[in-house]
Parts: structure tokens; C-alpha cells; sequence
């Protein structure tokens, strides 16, 4: 039992970084209907700057937090504006791949970057080395904390979303465009300030999982695995995103532990294949239907 609660919350706090990635690719699709798959290199780079205010510059890990989550929202949105923004209205194959190659550009400069490269890193937390006794089971602090964080995180947005003015506005932008634009919502700034929020949370998630895996440039291809989460919650969900990447986490512990060597690499793909040969629109996503 002790070693089952063990994998479970492991697989919780892994799953709680793959729901804050999804996340960001719910949250920019839900807005623009974009898929951006830089989003696990947002991460990554993300990651960099915390490690940059926590290590090098020697600031306080809450400080470096702020800091890194203040610079990656900023780039988020000039992302948006400046590359994103150009391309809007062309093909869909077109705006991917643009972010594919926001992405491999973002991961050229981390590796030519002075202080950064190709090296790892890790983020010094106040929780390193720190275990905690629940049911018999050793939990180490700094998984604890990841899922602390990220449902005081979630609580958060839910919060913006639903109480603010500006959260209002961006849910109606999700819906439809066009409709709140003839209500006088400026959906354009709207939309760039989801792509900064979105870039914010993905930052955070790099700097929960840092130390866990290091900050290293290849840090973003946790993507790879955030995006089946957001397609098993279903890719317009919020809420789907975070279960999703729940499911893919716990999915990911157990296969590892209980199943032969190399399930847990492929158990992702398997869960969304069945998932989808059942319900295509994934588990909250909303059917669609097309008349022709």
C-alpha cells in the first residue's frame, strides 16, 4: 500500500507539470485556434531564467519565480505580436509551423547563450532534500509542493477567469471572436495578453520540474507529453487539461513500475489512442458536427 501511494503522488506531481503544459496549449488554441508547439520550449526557456536569478545572480527562489514568470509573459506576448500575429488567417500547416521554428530557434539561442549551453542545471529549492512520512510511504517534499503549487495555481486562474473583467472578456474571445468584437472587447490585445498567460504558465511548470529533471535545453521536449494530455482531457478544456495531464502522469508512474521496460515511454500514446477510438473529442471536449 505504501508503495502504491508512493508511485500515485510521484505520478501526481509528473502529471501536475504535464497539465500545466497542456494548459498553455488549451488555453492559446481555445483563444486563436493555434496550436503552438514551442510551448514545451517556452518552458525550457522559462527554466533558464529562473535558473539565471536563483543561481547567477543569486536571488531568493520566491523572487526568482517572479522574475522569470514577469520576463516569460513579456516574451510571450511580443511572440505573439511580432511572429504569430503575421501569420494569422494563413493555413493552419503554416502558423505550426512557425512555432516549430520559434521553437528550434528558442533552443539554438538557449545552447549559444554564455552561462547557459548545453550543460545542466539544477534550481536550488527550499524543499531540496526534504521527505515527508504519509501512510508508510516516503514522499519527498519537493513533489508535495509541486502539487501544492499547482492547484494554488489553478485556484488562481480560475479565480482571474471567472471574477475579473479582463478574464470575462478572454473567455468570450474563446467562444467567439467575432461576436465579442462587435461587443467592443479589443480582441487583439486580448489575445495577446492569453499568450502571455499561457507562456507564464508554462514557465512555472518548467521551474516546478526543474528539479526533478534539471534545466537543460532538451527540457522542452516534456511537450511531447503534455500535448496527449491536453488531446485525452480534450483540446478546448481547461479542466480536461488538467485531468489529462493527471491521467498521463499516474499512466506514466504505474506503466514504469508494474509493466516491462519501455511501457512507460509509449504509455501516453497508448492512453490517447484509446481514448480517442472512444470518445474523439476526448474525455471533456465538446462535439463538434459539420454539415455538408
Amino acid at each position: 500500500m505504501a508503495q502504491f501511494l508512493q508511485l500515485a503522488l510521484s505520478g501526481i506531481a509528473i502529471g501536475c507539470v504535464y497539465a500545466l503544459v497542456a494548459l498553455g496549449f488549451v488555453l492559446i488554441y481555445k483563444a486563436t485556434e493555434t496550436v503552438n508547439f514551442a510551448q514545451g520550449d517556452v518552458m525550457m526557456l522559462g527554466g533558464f531564467f529562473a535558473y539565471t536569478a536563483t543561481a547567477l545572480m543569486g536571488w531568493p527562489y520566491w523572487a526568482g519565480i517572479v522574475f522569470a514568470l514577469a520576463v516569460m509573459a513579456i516574451f510571450g506576448m511580443a511572440a505573439e505580436r511580432i511572429v504569430l500575429r503575421p501569420v494569422l488567417g494563413q493555413a493552419q500547416f503554416t502558423v505550426v509551423m512557425v512555432t516549430i521554428g520559434v521553437g528550434y530557434v528558442m533552443r539554438g539561442v538557449v545552447t549559444m547563450t554564455p552561462g547557459w549551453g548545453t550543460d545542466t542545471y539544477k534550481i536550488a529549492t527550499p524543499f531540496a532534500e526534504k521527505v515527508v512520512n504519509i501512510g508508510g510511504a516516503a514522499i519527498s517534499l519537493e513533489q508535495l509542493m509541486i502539487i501544492v503549487m499547482t492547484a494554488a495555481l489553478c485556484a488562481v486562474l480560475f479565480a482571474f477567469f471567472r471574477f475579473t473583467r479582463i478574464g470575462i472578456a478572454m473567455q468570450a474571445t474563446s467562444q467567439n471572436q467575432l461576436a465579442a468584437y462587435y461587443m467592443g472587447i479589443p480582441v487583439a490585445r486580448v489575445n495577446t495578453l492569453i499568450w502571455g498567460i499561457s507562456a507564464a504558465v508554462a514557465t512555472f511548470a518548467g521551474i516546478l520540474l526543474a528539479p526533478i529533471t534539471f534545466v537543460h535545453a532538451n527540457m522542452g521536449f516534456i511537450g511531447l507529453k503534455a500535448f496527449p494530455a491536453a488531446v485525452v482531457g480534450g483540446f478546448g478544456s481547461i479542466p480536461g487539461a488538467i485531468v489529462g495531464g493527471l491521467i498521463i502522469g499516474l499512466v506514466e508512474s504505474f506503466s514504469g513500475f508494474y509493466l516491462p521496460e519501455g511501457f512507460k515511454d509509449i504509455a501516453a500514446y497508448i492512453v490517447v489512442l484509446l481514448v480517442l477510438m472512444f470518445k474523439p473529442s476526448g474525455l471533456f471536449g465538446e462535439k463538434l458536427r459539420k454539415k455538408v
